[in-house]
């Protein structure tokens, strides 16, 4: 079963960045996956790279953002194809219980802009 394996601890750097401040890891897919994601402490994020007008409905940060930290560290790492990417995105939003609308949105709007 997908899962994360700590929560998001994170250090502020500036306005916009964040630096992850323990490693956590997230298992990709069914209950027996060996596929795991470690994204180590150190890692530098924005969290939700959303405009600014749409801040009020999706804010940088929230029920969502250990998923877009792991979205974040996915495209940074460069060892996947973004589809698998994104998609590991919508998953992981989904095991952190973001409302079905609100994942898909941003679900749709990385895979359009991201």
């Amino acid at each position: 079963m997908s899962t994360f394996t700590d929560p998001l601890t994170v250090t502020k750097i500036d306005a916009r960045h964040w630096k992850v401040s323990r490693d956590f890891r997230y298992y990709v897919g069914q209950e027996d996956s060996s596929d795991c994601i470690d994204v180590p402490e150190g890692f530098v994020t924005d969290f939700a790279s959303v405009p600014r007008p749409f801040w009020i409905i999706f804010p940088p940060d929230g029920q969502y953002t250990q998923a877009a930290v792991l979205h974040d560290f996915l495209y940074s790492e460069k060892k996947r194809k973004r589809a698998e990417c994104d998609r590991i995105f919508l998953e992981a939003m989904t095991v952190l219980n973001v409302p079905p609308w609100k994942r898909w949105v941003m679900y749709l709007a990385v895979r359009i802009f991201g």
